[in-house]
């Protein structure tokens, strides 16, 4: 079980790091030393307007300001990220059903997936199928019920074990007419791990396959 946080001292040395920032940054110090500098060697005789001067420093400085709330902005940020991964450490260990039709497959294990119909069907044809599109299984599903649990051994047609990796299955189902039906199908898996995704997302590790946190629709023991 892995949970890919900052760890404890890191945050401190981040945050000690923050606190002792200085108020004001280098660029802004020779912002000062050039607008004095400016002053001291200006013409006499056309000495710059003082209120220009002005506008200046307090233009310069409401940009500095703006970065610096930028900067306080992006470690609140990190730490909520932080603690929403150790709240969600509680999903380690436990099912999951996600709104993706994929889910994983690890070495020696199996995949499993739940589906749903909007009515009972006369036929119905499930295809597991890899990240390339390639069929890598086939079954069939009981078409009285509207709803199920398909789990997948890991076999593909031929009597091979399948690579670990993701798989996804893909319903096939037609009504008494022919027509065919639109079937929902979400992956099942269990979590492994929390880890911080691109912009501070939470993702889960569910089968040796990463799902955003947002995709769950049930946890279950």
């Amino acid at each position: 079980m892995t949970i890919n946080a900052p760890s404890s001292a890191a945050t401190a040395t981040a945050v000690a790091a923050t606190q002792t920032k200085p108020a004001f940054s280098p660029d802004f110090n020779m912002f000062l030393k050039l607008l004095t500098t400016q002053m001291q060697n200006q013409n006499p005789l056309d000495p710059m307007d003082t209120a220009q001067y002005t506008s200046q420093l307090v233009q310069y400085s409401q940009v500095e300001q703006s970065m610096q709330q930028t900067g306080l902005l992006k470690d609140v940020l990190a730490r909520l990220s932080v603690n929403d991964m150790t709240q969600m450490t509680g999903l380690i260990g436990r099912e999951v059903e996600m709104s993706s039709p994929a889910t994983g497959l690890t070495a020696g294990g199996s995949s499993a997936w739940a589906w749903s119909l909007p009515h009972s069907a006369a036929a119905i044809r499930g295809e597991v199928v890899d990240r390339s599109g390639r069929i890598v299984a086939t079954t069939t599903l009981d078409p009285a019920s509207t709803s199920g649990r398909f789990t997948w051994d890991g076999k593909s047609a031929d009597g091979n074990t399948a690579a670990p990796g993701a798989y996804t299955l893909r319903l096939t189902a037609t009504d008494a007419t022919g027509n065919s039906l639109p079937a929902t199908v979400h992956g099942v898996g269990l979590v492994t791990e929390i880890l911080a995704g691109p912009g501070g997302a939470l993702l889960l590790g569910v089968g040796g396959v990463t799902i955003p946190a947002t995709a769950l629709v049930r946890v279950s023991a």
